[in-house]
């Protein structure tokens, strides 16, 4: 787990990765019991109930299970204390956590890939799961509600040389350059001749399919950006109506849900808190079903969902997320394929798109080629500190996930709009210091496009725009 251990006293260490939204209330409990803090955060909180109950309880695990029973939020946490030298007790609830199994040892991390070096078995803690961890590789889990119970012993499908850079300076150049392959195999299986296969969603896929009326997608950061280029798609090919929604914004509104709605998650590794906390406040909202699109087989998302496509990218080490974003879009293309197929898509349609997606992984080897050039544009956002995206259609979705990656990499200011509001604010602020960078479509929104640039040219602004070939 990647957080930083506190202790209460010298006796008692936690790490939690998390928000505990009730630490304040907990604090000023403590503080007037006499303990004092040292930090301003959630995680001491926690340190201190442990070592109370600790004292209170007579064993780790039985205190453990009282604070859990007091905190509010999300939390993944790992204890020890030096009163059972031999035990590590793991506890979990919106936060990712595995046990990872090995020969006669056991180990916690919110990630398989931290404990790929040592193990590829994998015990995937269901929500409000404790795990008490001992000397001699012994794992007794146990759920909510104190009660002992028995969880899979998973092996991780992918191997040691997956969360290795190879011959890359950083892994987020290594998953760029493996997307041509991760698309190919998020295909895998999943085209026939001149269709998707519906089945590959799962059994129950084509009844399901046959009854959506409509489609609710909801996701967070780039997976919601995938989700929005998904919309036209699935409205332009299956002829169905789709809302897409932030998953932290979602889960605390009212929500109207039509007759038939097909809930549909995204998440690179299944354990989005959000995405997942709105997977389960969409249990009670009367939907036909849940589609989670997903990398990781046994996460939480995938196990709560009823049905699920596995998009196949492999291990993602790179904060910045890359090829994950591109096997969604793929993913989400056979989620509209499937879906027109059981709603009368054209056939001819449908196998124009299938020919288009066989030649998707060669298409972005090519794209990979331009990497000198694109370096060489890059140099002209070194001293830049704000810059604008734009886009229209499907691409304005692709603005948005380009000005993410410039924010998330190289810390510049960045934002992005539909081409067309161009001229309702953010053309003020266009001048020779604010690049625009566009993703031109080769639609009938081109010449639309080509008008908004010109307005950028005329107040100075330099151009970056990405266009197919043949574009003039």
């Amino acid at each position: 787990m990647n957080a930083h251990p506190h202790q209460s006293g010298e006796r008692l260490a936690v790490v939690h990765n998390g928000i505990i939204e009730n630490h304040e209330a907990l604090r000023r409990e403590l503080e007037a019991e006499g303990y004092a803090f040292t930090s301003e955060t959630d995680t001491e909180v926690v340190a201190h109930l442990l070592e109370r109950e600790s004292r209170q309880a007579g064993d780790l695990l039985t205190a453990v299970q009282r604070v859990l029973a007091r905190l509010d939020g999300a939390y993944a946490l790992g204890v020890i204390h030096a009163g059972e030298p031999d035990v590590v007790i793991g506890a979990r609830k919106g936060s990712p956590l595995v046990v990872g199994v090995g020969i006669g040892e056991a180990f916690l991390g919110s990630d398989p890939l931290a404990l790929l070096q040592v193990t590829d078995r994998f015990i995937y803690l269901e929500e409000g799961d404790a795990v008490r961890l001992s000397a001699g590789g012994r794992i007794e889990v146990f759920d909510a509600e104190g009660a002992a119970v028995e969880r899979e012993v998973q092996t991780f499908e992918h191997g040691d040389g997956a969360a290795s850079k190879g011959d890359y300076r950083h892994f987020m150049l290594k998953e760029i350059h493996e997307q041509p392959a991760v698309i190919a195999a998020a295909l895998e299986g999943r085209l026939g001749d001149r269709s998707a296969l519906v089945e590959s969603f799962g059994p129950e896929a084509e009844a399901l399919f046959r009854q959506a009326r409509q489609i609710h997608i909801v996701a967070c950061g780039t997976s919601y950006h995938a989700g929005m280029v998904a919309r036209y798609w699935l409205e332009r090919y299956a002829g169905i109506p789709v809302q897409v929604e932030v998953a932290s914004e979602y889960r605390y509104r009212q929500v109207v849900v039509p007759e038939g709605t097909l809930f549909v998650t995204l998440s690179q590794s299944g354990e989005t808190a959000d995405t997942l906390a709105a997977l389960r406040f969409a249990r009670t909202g009367g939907y036909l079903a849940s589609l989670a699109i997903c990398n990781v087989p046994g996460s939480s998302l995938v196990r709560e969902s009823d049905l699920s496509l596995m998009t196949q990218a492999g291990p993602e080490i790179g904060v910045a997320s890359t090829k994950a974003f591109t096997t969604q879009l793929t993913a989400l293309m056979l989620l509209t394929l499937a879906l027109g197929r059981v709603r009368g898509l054209d056939e001819a349609v449908q196998a124009e798109v299938v020919t288009a997606l066989r030649g998707l992984p060669r298409l972005v080897e090519r794209v990979l080629e331009l990497d000198p050039a694109i370096e060489a544009l890059s140099m002209a956002f070194v001293e830049k500190h704000h810059a604008l995206f734009l886009g229209r259609g499907a691409h304005f979705p692709i603005a948005l996930e380009g000005a993410l990656k410039l924010k998330e990499i190289s810390y510049i200011h960045a934002e992005a709009y539909p081409a067309g509001e161009l001229k309702h604010g953010p053309l003020a602020l266009v001048d020779s210091d604010m690049p625009v960078i566009s993703v031109a479509p080769n639609d009938e929104l081109l010449d639309k496009l080509k008008s908004n640039l010109q307005e950028v040219r005329a107040r100075g602004g330099e151009l970056f725009v990405f266009a197919d070939e043949g574009w003039g």
